[in-house]
């Protein structure tokens, strides 16, 4: 394994790539990502244990859609049991999915633990708890400045903490490379190739505020304000299947990884638009 720096413009790159591997299997894709989402919540259900189970078990998820996106990649189907790819490698590999997994939901508690420590539960109340708030209260709680702070700190944790994970669970699975030095190899990386990342992030920042406000507003103008919300949750769910699926062209830029395909997958020229 050896790490590969790339130029800023390989940021849209990446997210052409992604969105022109859902374009060859959508359905394929779509429905494996409705598939996680849906097992996701499923376990988010489950009183205490649940929403710490979803977190353990994210990177390897996330690992079974990378491998279902180098699947269309490759010019083949996925089938649903390709989500399981961590869970078919060996002990030694689902031990070290595991520990990233663990490690994961503690950062993730960590970071949530220090926002409530911050605004006393505000962010966590609106941000994962889902609380129903009136739009009053939401404005309320907004020019508050502890609120604001909570924020501003779980987005700054919450990036650092998708950089340690961005590219550990491949390294870990693909190259296997034990847990902790995937998770840094992974750090590094964004590190080295941070303009590639903002200019990927700030292409799908673009992505998603064009379809919540244009579509939306188009929606909304057709068929009315029911039908345009239902739609609109489909299209973002789309966004995000394309936005997941680039994340694996980003591993393979990356890394020199060792094979034909993979090679062949890199070398791939993304379509301008």
């Amino acid at each position: 394994m050896q790490l590969q720096l790339v130029p800023a413009s390989r940021g849209f790159a990446w997210m052409q790539q992604g969105i022109r591997t859902f374009g060859k299997r959508p359905v394929a894709l779509l429905g494996l990502f409705m598939i996680f989402l849906l097992a996701m919540s499923i376990l988010a259900m489950i009183p205490w244990i649940g929403l710490v189970l979803a977190l353990a078990l994210l990177p390897a998820v996330t690992l079974g859609f990378m491998s279902a996106t180098r699947t269309v990649a490759h010019g083949d189907f996925p089938m649903p049991t390709v989500l399981l790819t961590a869970f078919r490698a060996g002990k030694e590999q689902l031990h070290g999915m595991l520990l990233l997994g663990g490690i994961y939901a503690m950062l993730f508690g960590a970071s949530m633990a220090l926002t409530q420590l911050i605004d006393g539960g505000q962010f966590i109340k609106l941000y994962l708890l889902g609380v129903s708030t009136s739009p009053e209260e939401i404005r309320q709680i907004a020019g508050d400045g502890s609120f604001q702070l909570a924020t501003l700190v779980a987005a700054v944790s919450n990036v650092l903490i998708a950089m340690l994970f961005w590219h550990a669970s491949a390294l870990l699975h693909w190259h296997q490379v034990p847990a902790i030095k995937a998770m840094f190899f992974s750090l590094v990386a964004c590190i080295r190739n941070f303009p590639a990342y903002v200019l990927f992030l700030l292409g799908w920042v673009g992505v998603a505020v064009a379809v919540i406000f244009g579509a939306s507003l188009l929606l909304a103008t057709l068929f009315g304000s029911m039908v345009a919300a239902v739609v609109m949750q489909f299209l973002m769910i789309i966004v995000t299947c394309m936005f997941f699926a680039s994340q694996y062209f980003s591993y393979v830029d990356c890394f020199v990884e060792a094979t034909a395909l993979d090679h062949q997958a890199r070398q791939q020229t993304p379509p301008a638009f």
